[in-house]
């Protein structure tokens, strides 16, 4: 059993087999640590339980689709995550197009249903610091309605970043869900929690994904993440993804309905402005 106050180096050690010889703090949950023979890793401790594991298995998944580049995982436990480290360039347009069709080719690999979680991963894990639960159905439309925007709509009420009277807005569009989805597809392999902090140009050329919330979902909702905060040449990656796997007609449509869950994660997590966000996003998807 490990010491409950290990620090990064020590956790590093341990799941890697070779001594820290230096370590760097990067934040209160993220240090970059470098081992013996000059190797350099990330230690991220866990903000919650199993988020470790939750973050680890949703690595391990993304990765087995053998498409987009994920760091490998050396180890876990409750408390620490240790991956490789991603040497970081430039945003590139080359790696920007290679970016979406490898996102294509991982939505693809599939998921056994909407909501399911990585293989090994808890059915409570998370989205950053939110609780997320990985619960499945049958369809997308009620699946997210229940599982994915309802619970945090309530949870922003609580908190009171969104007023009672405001609900109704949001809840008109789960209930039109079915006639505002778009053509039914399969699940997909989803990095879940996608937006342009999570993508790291690797001074090798190539984009890497980090900090997934993965689980089985609509392809359609990794995209509309990356447009939530912007993304260097977004419209190369979507050019190319959509010359690899076409969307559906109208999807630029529903951009705003597969936003309308972080943007109420946002919401309960950071505040009114992006519950105001939200409204905003519910009144454009039912005013179509």
């Amino acid at each position: 059993m490990h010491n409950s106050f290990e620090g990064p180096g020590a956790a590093a050690a341990r799941f890697t087999g070779l001594p820290a010889t230096g370590e760097r703090r990067l934040s209160g949950a993220l240090a970059e640590v470098t081992l013996d023979g000059g190797r350099v890793v990330m230690v991220k401790r866990g903000e919650g339980d199993r988020a470790a594991q939750a973050e680890a298995a949703g690595l391990r998944w993304l990765a087995d689709a053998g498409t987009v580049r994920i760091p490998a995982v050396h180890g876990h436990d409750e408390q620490w995550l240790v991956t490789d480290r991603v040497a970081t360039g430039r945003p590139g347009a080359a790696a920007a197009e290679r970016l979406g069709r490898e996102l294509a080719a991982l939505h693809a690999a599939g998921a056994p249903a909407f909501g399911a979680p990585p293989p090994g991963g808890p059915e409570d894990a998370y989205i950053g610091l939110a609780p997320m639960r990985n619960v499945t159905g049958p369809d997308w439309p009620r699946w997210y309605a229940e599982h994915r925007v309802l619970p945090y709509l309530r949870r922003a009420v609580d908190v009171g970043t969104l007023r009672r009277e405001e609900v109704p807005v949001i809840e008109r569009v789960c209930e039109r869900l079915p006639e505002l989805a778009g053509p039914a597809e399969p699940p997909a392999r989803l990095h879940g929690d996608l937006w342009n902090g999570n993508v790291l140009w690797g001074a090798d050329g190539h984009a890497w994904l980090i900090d997934p919330a993965a689980h089985g979902g609509h392809r359609e909702t990794d995209l509309a993440m990356l447009h939530l905060f912007g993304c260097p040449h977004l419209d190369r990656i979507l050019a190319a993804y959509q010359e690899a796997a076409p969307l559906a007609d109208g999807w630029t449509d529903r951009i705003g309905l597969h936003q309308l869950f972080p943007l109420l994660v946002h919401a309960v997590l950071f505040g009114r402005g992006y519950a105001e966000q939200a409204l905003a996003a519910a009144e454009s998807a039912t005013n179509r």
